[in-house]
């Protein structure tokens, strides 16, 4: 088996060898060069302690990252190569990082520490492929498995838990049976790993190609970081429109959707105000008024928590507010919901109400996808005729109500809405002449 190692990664191994050390790439960038796929890091790992490694390329910029677990950065072409001495964990107190580490001389051993079968491969173009707990086997059989005892891989870094998923969803793979149930005697630990790195985790689990089948299998788990879901599960929504309970339809609609960060959170919270809004009618029909403005206040809370930027939090709350909302199939509404959120945002709720009817029963699915299709026609002829839906747009601005003797800002600013309102109503056309003859009218 051959994989072609970049020729700065190359320099780096021979080089290793050269002053007597074994040297390997290792990890990730191994899996992915297995399934075909270009890395976008290449990590090494050598039997050189990290002074010598230093020593080793005193010739090249060289960054001590993190000198005291043995990783040495060493930088060629513009590019950072991750160079750690083989090494033995020690005890783990926090759940994240080993107190102390031991240098050793044994790849075994040092692949003995890393996570997952996929991830613990070790390639150089003179020896081929290490592959000590099997897992070139895993990766043709598309199963996550820790490595050795799952109990102590994941008491040792509780984050693993949520890698697991991560990979099995963005890999499209299935996660061995002991391993799972090793997630859930364990999942409790979660608690203790910081909001930023589950983040970044989570972000990368949604994108994921499989990410239905994660979601549907490990919700209990995703409970544990976000309580807020945990009542989804099962409620059932008695509902024509709906066919499935409030997760299940949940899952279905992420799914169903484009793989952006944004629309793929907002559909994971649109319906987490659900079950606290349920009412049922004389008739026993299930109605959830007001679930997406109450959805947008959790979901606020929990983006919040889980340290997300305040762009992304406001963009998935506003999707979520919105998500019901019903649009007119008119030029003027549709520019109205332009100016109110974006263009932006008015794609992305097209996209969530879209994968949203997926996720719904077949009673007037049709019709409501081809409102969306219509909706989606209007909003592109909008922009192939550069009509006028927001200020930036209109053919006045301040400085032209001034010029003709309107000083007040305040009144500035309530003329030029009141004639973007105008324009966007087609009461008016968007030429200078005829918005400065309306503003001067009031």
């Amino acid at each position: 088996m051959i994989i072609n190692l970049p020729i700065d990664a190359e320099k780096i191994i021979k080089r290793l060898e050269e002053e007597g050390h074994e040297a390997y790439a290792v990890g990730g960038c191994i899996r992915d060069s297995l399934l075909g796929e270009q890395p976008q890091d290449w990590d090494i790992c050598t039997s050189a302690q990290p002074e010598e490694v230093m020593v080793c390329f005193k010739d090249y910029p060289v960054i001590a990252t993190g000198i005291k677990h043995g990783t040495v950065t060493v930088r060629l072409n513009h590019r950072s190569y991750e160079v750690t001495t083989y090494r033995r964990d020690g005890v783990y107190l926090d759940n994240r990082r080993p107190e102390s580490v031991a240098f050793v001389s044994s790849l075994k051993e040092d692949a003995a520490r890393r996570d997952f079968t996929v991830n613990a491969m070790a390639y150089n173009s003179a020896k081929g492929l290490v592959d000590y707990y099997q897992g070139c086997s895993d990766l043709k059989a598309g199963i996550i498995r820790c490595v050795g005892n799952a109990d102590e891989r994941f008491r040792e870094d509780a984050l693993r838990i949520i890698r697991a998923m991560r990979f099995a969803s963005v890999l499209g793979f299935v996660i061995e049976k002991d391993t799972a149930l090793s997630m859930r005697r364990n999942k409790e630990l979660l608690s203790r790993v910081s909001r930023e790195r589950i983040n970044v985790e989570l972000c990368k689990l949604l994108r994921g190609k499989g990410i239905k089948h994660i979601l549907r299998e490990y919700k209990d788990i995703l409970a544990v970081i976000m309580p807020e879901l945990t009542p989804m599960f099962g409620f059932q929504q008695n509902n024509p429109h709906h066919k499935y309970d409030v997760w299940e339809h949940t899952v279905i609609a992420v799914d169903s959707s484009i793989n952006e960060i944004i629309i793929r959170l907002a559909l994971l919270l649109h319906d987490i105000g659900k079950p606290e809004c349920y009412t049922c009618d004389s008739n026993g029909i299930g109605h959830f008024y007001s679930h997406g403005e109450f959805g947008a206040e959790m979901a606020k809370k929990i983006l919040k928590d889980l340290k997300f930027d305040n762009l992304t939090v406001n963009n998935v709350c506003q999707l979520v507010k919105y998500h019901d909302a019903d649009i007119n199939e008119s030029n003027q509404f549709i520019k109205k919901w332009l100016n109110k959120i974006g263009d932006s945002q008015f794609d992305r709720l097209l996209q969530v109400k879209y994968a949203d009817v997926m996720g719904q029963s077949d009673y007037q699915r049709e019709k409501k996808l081809k409102k969306l299709e219509n909706i989606e026609k209007i909003k592109k002829q909008v922009f192939q005729e550069s009509q006028c839906y927001s200020l930036k747009d209109l053919a006045v601005n301040g400085r032209d109500l001034i010029e003709v003797g309107i000083q007040d800002g305040k009144k500035i600013g309530e003329i030029l809405e009141w004639l973007l309102e105008q324009v966007i109503e087609n009461r008016l056309e968007n030429q200078r002449g005829d918005l400065i003859e309306a503003a001067k009218s009031i």
